[in-house]
């Protein structure tokens, strides 16, 4: 074979190597997630992809209900659960609260914002 021959057979063979690259990693993502979603249970403290941390309170085929708040449970896709919280997580997220985040906003009595844009 010639070196042209060799140089086109390289660059038919990159893109499918490429190809066959990602539909690799793709997979094993999406298996991954499966796994993971079949792997949760009721009283899991998760985290959903847009970051609101609360606690499986009933799991169905498709559907998670998460308690966020005492008394407030939100129904979601079980897509929607992103991870599992961790142990610094959960210790971090069990003392917040507004005095635990000062009273700065209790120092003025305007609204939210009024302070923006110098109004």
């Amino acid at each position: 074979m010639n070196s042209n021959g060799a140089f086109s057979l390289l660059i038919f063979a990159l893109p499918l190597l490429l190809l066959g690259w990602l539909f690799y990693t793709q997979n094993k993502r999406m298996k991954q997630t499966r796994e993971f979603s079949s792997a949760l249970n009721i009283g899991d403290q998760v985290v959903t992809s847009s970051g609101l941390f609360g606690t499986i309170k009933h799991l169905d085929d498709t559907t998670a209900w998460l308690e966020v708040a005492e008394g407030t449970t939100l129904r979601l896709n079980r897509r929607a659960v992103a991870m599992k919280q961790t142990e610094a997580q959960v210790a971090g997220s069990t003392g917040m609260g507004r005095d635990a985040l000062g009273d700065a906003d209790d120092a003025s009595d305007s609204t939210p914002g009024s302070s923006q844009n110098g109004q």
